[in-house]
């Protein structure tokens, strides 16, 4: 048997094994929010830059728009966000936060510190990790 086919071999699984269950430990915290993980990730990105373009959103998030405009519609629908088409070039779409979305941060403040207590990893370890998985992603 071809050795590099083996799963133990293999970088992506544990890689995707983690994501799926950082994932599943969100959801109980988000949900009562209302939330989705992906939901999540977009409004720290709201409550970080306050507006921002649909395209620029996509590759903060590593996301296409197929994926981020259904997800962007039911945030609206929610009152977090609001998306209108850009003055300046009617091609570009800019989301922009509402006080709705601004309140949830505060609501979502807490999520943080509870998923800390879910990894086992020393803050250093924590630390490679994290440096190590940004540095994978700027090779996508």
């Amino acid at each position: 048997m071809n050795q590099m086919l083996k799963l133990e071999n293999q970088l992506c699984f544990p890689l995707y094994a983690c994501a799926k269950e950082v994932i599943r430990r969100y959801t109980p915290l988000l949900e009562p929010l209302g939330l989705t993980y992906t939901q999540y990730i977009a409004m720290m990105v709201m409550w970080e830059h306050k507006s921002i373009s649909v395209k620029d959103m996509g590759k903060l998030l590593y996301l296409d728009s197929g994926t981020l405009t259904p997800m962007l519609k039911k945030m609206e629908k929610a009152g977090w966000i609001r998306r209108k088409r850009s003055e300046n070039d009617e091609r570009v779409v800019m989301v922009t936060i509402t006080e709705k979305g601004e309140k949830l941060h505060d609501e979502a403040s807490g999520v943080p510190s509870k998923m800390a207590g879910c990894v086992t990893l020393e803050s250093g370890e924590a630390m490679q990790l994290y440096t190590l998985l940004h540095k994978l992603m700027k090779t996508f």
